[in-house]
């Protein structure tokens, strides 16, 4: 199977080149920026989206948000005008579950099935290969890039039909983005209170308390190290789409609006592009106190 792939960022470029590893040809379009780089990985370079979409049995985009989506897929040149009947579109970006509904109709009139299949696991299962990944779509489309996508992602689900992949990505990014902030208020009174916040760590992980988040965030916030796996700036775009979809159904989610204005308000501190464990900043700055390593 000939494999699409379209967004080289800091998930989609290490997704690619694990699916060169897992013997898949892929091709990537040449405006890419990490196009180069890519091609040094094994990759193949097609002249346009459309092409990248005429050479492949599948497509896989992943993008920042909706609109990046819906230019590159039903855009003037995308892969709306290459696709071919019986081919696979996967959307690996997390967007509006409404978008999803919107490019999959496209595509299904043109003979092509579409799956929305966000991830979660930030830059280091997609690094490792484990991410999980939540599918909404046709069942047998599914079953049909389910062996590509198993070189992805350690957990691959199909959860229902198309849209329904990114609204259980905005329920899992409710719960990363509450889960932080909770490790982040936590941990700032029981340092300040004298406690160590490695010992704390340590004493709790093992608990109810523990958490996959916990578990990958507080060594970070630990070490005062927020290098981007999952940007502020992206984790405010999941948000905005949960918020949106919420309010669309009228679901009143008070913690999600609450956690929002959080990450607001570190972006205007200029956190935004720091990974989304500088949510601890938040809170250190009303403390006025810093979690760090002892």
């Amino acid at each position: 199977m000939i494999i699409g792939f379209i967004g080289l960022g800091i998930m989609g470029f290490p997704m690619a080149k694990n699916l060169v590893k897992g013997g898949y040809t892929v091709i990537v379009p040449a405006k890419s920026k990490k196009a180069a780089e890519a091609r040094a990985f094994g990759a193949q370079v097609a002249d346009s989206y459309k092409e990248v979409a005429a050479k492949s049995d599948a497509v896989i985009t992943m993008l920042p948000n909706s609109p990046e989506v819906k230019a590159v897929v039903l855009g003037s040149g995308g892969v709306i005008e290459g696709v071919k009947a019986g081919s696979v579109v996967v959307d690996m970006s997390s967007i509006a579950p409404a978008a999803s509904q919107e490019i999959g109709a496209a595509l299904c009139a043109k003979g092509a099935a579409f799956l929305d299949a966000p991830v979660s696991g930030g830059e280091p299962k997609a690094i490792d290969g484990t991410l999980a990944i939540m599918a909404g779509g046709d069942k047998e489309a599914f079953e049909t890039v389910k062996p590509v996508l198993e070189k992805m992602g350690s957990s691959v689900t199909l959860v229902g039909g198309v849209g329904s992949g990114n609204v259980t990505k905005l329920a899992n990014q409710i719960i990363v983005a509450l889960n932080i902030a909770a490790v982040s208020e936590a941990f700032v009174l029981a340092a300040k209170a004298g406690v160590d916040p490695q010992a704390v760590f340590d004493a709790i992980k093992g608990g109810l308390a523990g958490s996959t988040v916990m578990n990958a965030k507080v060594p970070m916030i630990l070490d005062g190290n927020f290098k981007p796996g999952f940007r502020i700036d992206l984790h405010i775009k999941d948000l905005q789409n949960a918020l949106d979809t919420a309010h669309g159904l009228n679901v009143p989610v008070p913690l999600t609006a609450n956690v929002m204005e959080t990450l607001q308000a570190l972006k205007v501190e200029g956190l935004g592009k720091s990974d989304h464990s500088a949510i601890v900043c938040f809170y250190e700055e009303l403390a006025n106190f810093e979690v760090r390593k002892k």
